[in-house]
């Protein structure tokens, strides 16, 4: 049906549309009451590196790929927007920029969460892009946000100013504790409080985009932080619950209901949502260099399709003694660590490479997992898995093996968008409750451990003295 023509009943056959701005691509799908996806749209995302460690987004660039994909995907699913009940919008997190509040015009590019100027921060950034923003800041006259802000802010016209829960605790400046942006940091790094936009719930009526972007004019239901989001789209609504995405990076979450616990090495506190009376909070832990690691061995040809290093891996007993050592991204941990293979033999090939590589992501969920159960106290319940690196068969085995846990796989892996989707939907009243969106969940496979942990210690062992050697390299 083309895009335009309003199928009949359009009253009572509306849809959820849901954005996932991630940091490689921007997607989007229509949902209908089944949560499944009628039609959809991506574009990747084009990050900027106009220095080493710096990165960037053009908001004009971003702006136009976020509205192109909706109208894509309701147009891919044969819809008119009159049909769109609600917009769900997950975002990448922490990624912020800073406008005018009367122009609406940027001061600077979007700085990216995988940006790491701030070591130069003071005497470099901060005195040649921020200068305007510092004045207009003093004048009352700038604007802060995240990609969600500012995306509702271009939605609405300038209309609409603000954030929510999730992505507002996931900046560094927001204190889950007290639920308010935090005075004490903002007075000790000379950032005056009003530049901050208000916070909202998660589900949420933010207002309508405006008529001239999309013909009619849309609610905007939710707004979500990328893994929180997942972690709704998971239905893990319950203290104990676990979310596992394998995308970029590596993401544990852990649902720990009304009890917020506090930072502790590798682990932090977030709010997971927060709709009404109700705030859920949630620890993590993350893993750097997932898909990363995958993509780069694509690049140099390791081998053509990611949908083959499963069986790659698999067709060799193991890594014959080679290990990967992930470190493209700096560490917080440790600033010079150095990616490395190790071990390397004559009879190396391709499949040994890429087993090393997909063993350090077990090994490293491994590691994360036991510092969960460790500083965590509470029972983990089910874990569930969703991103790209979650299709990797040999890697959710493995996991599951070390972990001693079962792990579920979701039909859809693309969880961030499902979250939003479920968030607007409950929002607009086109799903009723929780538990309702608990029966929409569809699990593809469940994978149970298989082998026991000590058969993996040798391989390990070996992968975690190599870990040692790429330190303070």
């Amino acid at each position: 049906m083309p895009c335009g023509q309003q199928e009949s009943g359009a009253g009572t056959a509306r849809y959820v549309v849901a954005v996932d701005v991630g940091s490689t691509v921007v997607k989007c799908h229509v949902y209908d009451r089944a949560a499944a996806v009628r039609g959809s749209s991506s574009r990747k995302v084009e990050s900027l590196y106009p220095r080493p460690g710096w990165v960037e987004l053009d908001p004009e660039v971003l702006w136009s790929q976020f509205v192109g994909v909706i109208k894509e995907a309701v147009q891919a699913a044969g819809l008119h927007m009159r049909q769109v009940a609600g917009l769900g919008i997950s975002t990448q997190r922490a990624t912020f920029i800073t406008w005018h509040k009367r122009t609406g015009k940027p001061f600077h590019n979007f700085i990216s969460w995988q940006d790491v100027r701030s070591a130069e921060l003071v005497n470099s950034w901060n005195k040649s892009l921020l200068l305007k923003a510092e004045e207009a800041a003093r004048r009352n006259n700038c604007c802060f946000g995240t990609v969600d802000t500012w995306l509702l802010y271009r939605l609405t016209k300038g209309s609409v100013y603000a954030t929510d829960y999730s992505n507002a605790s996931a900046t560094g400046v927001f204190e889950p504790f007290t639920k308010c942006w935090n005075p004490t940091l903002c007075n000790l790094l000379s950032i005056p409080m009003s530049i901050y936009p208000p916070v909202k719930d998660t589900s949420f009526n933010f207002g309508s985009a405006d008529s001239e972007i999309f013909g009619v004019p849309i609610p905007i239901m939710a707004v979500v932080a990328d893994q929180q989001s997942a972690m709704f789209g998971e239905c893990c609504f319950h203290p104990g619950d676990v979310k596992l995405t394998m995308g970029t990076g590596g993401f544990w979450n852990v649902n720990t209901g009304e009890h917020l616990f506090a930072s502790q090495r590798g682990l932090y506190p977030l709010i997971g949502w927060k709709i009404g009376e109700e705030v859920v909070y949630l620890t993590e832990g993350c893993i750097s260099d997932i898909g990363t690691a995958i993509k780069w061995a694509q690049d140099i040809n390791l081998f053509t399709n990611v949908d083959e290093t499963a069986k790659m891996a698999r067709s060799v007993v193991d890594s014959q003694g080679v290990c990967f050592v992930p470190g493209f991204q700096v560490s917080v941990n440790d600033p010079y660590l150095c990616a490395s293979f190790m071990g390397l033999k004559p009879s190396t090939t391709r499949n040994h490479l890429v087993r090393a590589i997909l063993e350090s992501v077990a090994f490293r969920n491994k590691q994360l997992y036991d510092m969960i159960v460790k500083k965590i106290r509470i029972p983990l319940q089910t874990i569930r898995a969703d991103g790209g690196v979650s299709n990797n068969s040999f890697v959710m085995q493995m996991t599951s093996d070390l972990i001693n846990k079962k792990i579920e796989k979701p039909v859809n892996a693309d969880m961030s968008s499902l979250g939003a989707a479920f968030l607007a939907g409950l929002a607009s009243g086109f799903w009723t409750d929780k538990e309702q969106l608990k029966k929409l969940r569809r699990i593809e496979v469940v994978f149970e451990p298989q082998k026991d942990l000590e058969e993996y210690k040798p391989a390990m062992d070996t992968w975690l003295q190599a870990m040692k050697c790429s330190l303070h390299w």
